[in-house]
C-alpha cells in the first residue's frame, strides 16, 4: 500500500468515526423524550458525576485559585498593581481554568468509568441481552449519561469557580508580599465579572460535558477484545476527551470573544 493510500485510509477511518459519533449523538438526543421514564437512572448518574466529584473539585478549584493568585500577585506586586488580583483570578477561572480543568477532572474520573462500564457490558454480551429484551442500549445507557453530564459539568464548573475565587482571596490576604484586603479583592472581582463572562464559561462547560459523555459512550460501545480491550477503551476515552475538549475550547473561545 502506497503512502497516498495509507493517508486516504486514515482520512476515511476518521470520517467513519465522526459519522458514527454523530449517529450516536442524534440517537441519544432522540431518546431525550424518554427521560421522564428513566429519571432514576439520570439521578443515579448525576450523583456519580456531581455529588461524588465535589470533594475532588473542591481541592482542585481551591488550589488552582491559590496558585493563580500567588503567581500573578507576585508579579503585580512589583508594579504596585496587586489590587487587580481579584479581577485576574476571577476572569481566568470563569473563562478558561474553571471549565477546562473541571472537564478534565470529570473526563478522567467519570468518563473513564463510563467507557469501562459500557465496555464490560459489550464484551460480555450484556448489550446483546438488552436488545433481546427489546431495550434500546442507547436509551438505557447513553441517554441518562448525556443528560447527567450536560447538567453536572456546568454545575461543577460554577462550584469550582467559586471555590477557586475564594482560594485566591485567601492567599491574596494572607501572603505577606501580596497582602490586600478581602474588600479590595472582591471589589476588583465584582467590577471585572459580568454576566457575559460567566455565560461564556457555562457554554463551554455545557459543550465539554456533551463531549465527555458522547466520547465515553461511543468508545464503550466499540469495545472488543476482552479485559485488555476494556483497558484500552478506558485510556482511549480519556485521551480522546482531553483532545476534543482542547480543540472545542479554542473554537468556542474564538466564537465567544
Amino acid at each position: 500500500m502506497g503512502i497516498l493510500e495509507k493517508i486516504g485510509a486514515k482520512i476515511l477511518y476518521f470520517f467513519q468515526i465522526v459519522g458514527e459519533m454523530l449517529r450516536l449523538l442524534f440517537q441519544t438526543v432522540y431518546f431525550f423524550r424518554e427521560a421522564p421514564r428513566n429519571l432514576q437512572s439520570i439521578l443515579t448518574q448525576m450523583s456519580i458525576m456531581g455529588y461524588e466529584t465535589l470533594p475532588i473539585a473542591s481541592v482542585m478549584g481551591f488550589f488552582v485559585g491559590m496558585v493563580l493568585a500567588l503567581q500573578t500577585g507576585s508579579e503585580l506586586q512589583k508594579y504596585g498593581t496587586q489590587d487587580i488580583i481579584g479581577a485576574i483570578v476571577g476572569l481566568s477561572m470563569v473563562r478558561e481554568l474553571g471549565p477546562v480543568m473541571t472537564s478534565f477532572l470529570v473526563a478522567g474520573r467519570v468518563g473513564s468509568a463510563m467507557a469501562a462500564e459500557i465496555g464490560v457490558m459489550k464484551v460480555y454480551e450484556e448489550i446483546d441481552a438488552l436488545k433481546t429484551l427489546d431495550i434500546h442500549p442507547v436509551r438505557y445507557l447513553a441517554m441518562p449519561r448525556l443528560i447527567a453530564c450536560l447538567i453536572c459539568v456546568p454545575a461543577l464548573t460554577l462550584y469550582a469557580n467559586c471555590v477557586g475565587m475564594a482560594g485566591g482571596a485567601l492567599i491574596s490576604h494572607l501572603h505577606p508580599k501580596i497582602f490586600i484586603s478581602y474588600a479590595t479583592y472582591y471589589d476588583s472581582l465584582k467590577t471585572a465579572l459580568k454576566f457575559r463572562e460567566i455565560g461564556s464559561g457555562l457554554i463551554k462547560s455545557f459543550a465539554f460535558g456533551g463531549i465527555i459523555s458522547l466520547v465515553s459512550c461511543y468508545v464503550g460501545f466499540m469495545t472488543s477484545g476482552g479485559a485488555r480491550g476494556i483497558g484500552r477503551s478506558t485510556t482511549r476515552a480519556v485521551v480522546l476527551s482531553f483532545i476534543l475538549i482542547l480543540i472545542a475550547d479554542y473554537f468556542l473561545t474564538r466564537l465567544l470573544l
